[in-house]
């Protein structure tokens, strides 16, 4: 398994094709909690999750992200929060946190591309 985001610079992670906003169902299992939440953006390297009771900075948790049409696939990975944004009623932004994916195989992150290409065509 790789990690592009190592291997990249931020410009050139910042190319990654990203989806537009289109929420997806997620679950992530960190001991006897799960944690329903919504994905508002996803690259190959990570993703956001909007909610109002975002995770600490350096929290890892195992995550399960359904893919839906016509990718039609279900994977799990190990996520780390690389930053997060607390809610505020003066922010135009939602509150959520920053994950990036820590382990995830070339054939999940060129899935993930081909999704988010398709939501942007």
């Amino acid at each position: 398994m790789t990690h592009e985001t190592d291997e990249q610079s931020p410009s050139q992670r910042r190319r990654n094709l990203r989806s537009p906003m289109i929420a997806l169902n997620i679950i992530a299992q960190d001991g006897n909690r799960t944690f329903f939440g919504y994905i508002k953006n996803i690259s190959r390297g990570g993703l956001f999750i909007s909610s109002v009771n975002p995770r600490d900075l350096g929290n890892r948790f195992n995550l399960e992200i359904s893919l839906p049409t016509p990718i039609n696939r279900t994977f799990q990975c190990q996520c780390e929060v690389v930053w997060t944004r607390r809610f505020s009623p003066k922010s135009p932004y939602d509150p959520g946190m920053g994950l990036r994916f820590l382990e995830i195989s070339d054939e999940v992150s060129e899935l993930i591309d081909r999704w988010a290409k398709q939501q942007n065509d």
